[in-house]
């Protein structure tokens, strides 16, 4: 299964689980939904951190390092949670949520407002921990397309007379 299958696989079900929410109770099952947002949220750093944590290394010690001079040698970030183990995740804590649901002991009354703000409190504080990180560190778990490399300069000639 691609990674590409995997994300598509994943929205719809996110999708199927928020018309589900809507159509069987509108008002409800809010820790069900808080307890899916935390578990993507810790996917999501997983997703973003190294495999190996440069914090961890020690000096002396040869481990992987990422490049942070332009003539060291290019390495590839390797992610602590791939991507397609990402997407499998998530999909499977959607499924588990949505069979929660079904289940009227996990719709506990609470005042919904205060999980929203403390998880956007929680999502900016752990969000805002991992991009020190990242910056101290240098490196970046994105890519932005293709690595190129310029060989020869080539003549435009076949052969060469």
């Amino acid at each position: 299964m691609t990674a590409t299958r995997s994300w598509s696989q994943s929205s719809g079900n996110s999708f199927i689980f928020r018309l589900q929410k809507s159509l069987v109770a509108f008002q409800g099952w809010y820790i069900v939904t808080y307890a899916l947002g935390i578990y993507h949220l810790n996917l999501f750093i997983a997703f973003l951190s190294p495999k190996v944590d440069p914090s961890l290394l020690d000096e002396a010690d040869e481990g992987p390092a990422l490049p942070t001079k332009q003539n060291e040698e290019f390495r590839p970030f390797i992610r602590r949670l791939p991507e397609f183990k990402f997407w499998h995740s998530a999909t499977k804590g959607i499924v588990i949520a949505m069979v929660c649901t079904f289940f009227e002991v996990f719709n506990v009354p609470v005042f919904w407002p205060i999980l929203v703000m403390y998880f956007i409190m929680l999502f900016c504080i752990t969000m805002k921990r991992q991009i020190k990180h990242m910056i101290k560190y240098r490196y970046l778990p994105f890519t932005h397309g293709k690595r190129t490399y310029k060989g020869k300069d080539e003549t435009g000639k076949p052969f060469a007379s």
